[in-house]
């Protein structure tokens, strides 16, 4: 591939920088070890500013261009958290964390802008402004959100922001992407089932919440496969159904359910709220019980800009030779959707090979992506924003 030869030298250091976070996995906000070790490589590399415990623990770095004729400002970002998994690979370099490993290849996604920011500050051949912004708190504690909301988008001027996930199934440094909606909004909800507890033996003389909770669980099926426009995307899960009772002949009292629901559509997000909580209550009604639903907003869809998208896929192409601009629709969150939100932004898929999937315990980040992955931000910055 046309990488960067620049890129190709530094993939050992990159590589041992990689290894290194994914040895030292940390949790949701938790990431203060990776934080400092990213702000000292930041310090290293000589860029313009660095600002920390922007969204509690991430960092940000500014790095100016030979000229600023242009005024403009473009945003990389990438997470730096792990998640509650417990690492079965078998690596050199496994975590040391308990219950904590990098599943989701965020370590590499670090490292990959690391090498970046390197070559950004020593090379600074762009007109402009370039901010490398690492984020805590992707799987599922909203970190874009919190950099948002503590000013990163207005505190640095960012006009354009871009972002990087690796995919495995892809061959390792090829690229995707599609423009629109890309990643699907991500709800949760909890469901309390109650109804009237008892002995085993006389069901009678009991309301059911186990039988209640059961044809809750088969209804919200309809919402996909009955409520829902068929050529729209909307996904109900239930992942947890709970009751109080250990024994064998009690029926409990109450039964709680838990799951997510995936949407790429404000209009079926509403509909799908709107109808479990109708069918939740009503189907323990008509049992004689009762459910009280929490439904909790989650990530919002993410939307690739369409002209940031084009030029995104530009670079792609530049980097490897080809990008595919019609990747398929995911149903999984993503919280750059908060930093897209606020500014025209891309989303962009770089390949991992055939690995195991992400969040899985034997997923491992594929090194040989690095000089692909870091070659395509920096090209962002320096196509985006071309020397005077």
């Amino acid at each position: 591939m046309p990488v960067k030869n620049r890129f190709a030298e530094m993939l050992p250091e990159i590589t041992e920088w990689r290894r290194d976070f994914h040895e030292n996995p940390e949790l949701l906000f938790e990431v203060q070890r990776t934080a400092g070790v990213v702000a000292d490589k930041l310090k290293e590399f000589g860029v313009d500013e660095i600002v920390t415990g922007m969204g509690r623990t991430g960092v940000v770095g500014v790095i100016k261009g030979k000229s600023d004729t242009s005024g403009k400002v473009i945003g990389l970002r990438a997470d730096m958290d792990a998640l509650p998994i417990i690492e079965d690979t078998g690596l050199e370099y496994a975590s040391k964390t308990p219950g904590a490993m990098h599943a989701c290849g965020h370590d590499g996604h670090t490292a990959m802008l690391l090498g970046a920011a390197k070559y950004l500050a020593e090379t600074r051949n762009f007109d402009g402004t370039a901010i490398v912004i690492f984020q805590p708190a992707e799987e599922g504690g909203g970190g874009g959100k919190e950099m948002v909301d503590d000013g990163l988008i207005e505190k640095f001027g960012i006009d354009e922001v871009y972002g990087m996930h690796n995919w495995p199934g892809r061959p390792v440094g090829s690229f995707a992407i599609r423009s629109g909606p890309f990643f699907a909004a991500a709800d949760q909800f909890s469901i309390i089932v109650t109804g009237k507890g008892g002995h085993a033996a006389k069901p009678h003389e009991t309301i059911d919440t186990t039988v209640i909770a059961s044809h809750i669980v088969l209804a919200l099926q309809t919402i996909a496969s009955r409520n829902a426009d068929p050529v729209k995307q909307v996904v109900v899960s239930v992942t947890s159904f709970e009751t109080e009772s250990k024994a064998h002949n009690v029926i409990p009292e109450t039964v709680t359910l838990k799951g997510t629901v995936r949407t790429l559509d404000g209009g079926v997000q509403d509909m799908a709220e709107r109808r479990l909580i109708e069918i939740a209550e009503r189907t323990a009604d008509v049992f004689g019980g009762k459910a009280a639903i929490d439904y909790q907003r989650g990530y919002p869809v993410m939307v690739n800009s369409e002209e940031q998208t084009e030029f995104a896929a530009e670079v792609a192409t530049a980097v490897s030779g080809d990008c595919d601009t019609n990747a398929p629709l995911v149903m999984g969150g993503e919280d750059f959707a908060f930093m897209s939100n606020a500014r025209p932004g891309a989303y962009i898929l770089v390949g991992n090979g055939d690995t195991a999937a992400v969040h899985h315990p034997k997923y491992n980040f594929d090194d040989d992506a690095i000089p692909a992955g870091c070659s395509w931000y920096a090209e962002v910055v320096e196509k985006r924003m071309p020397a005077a």
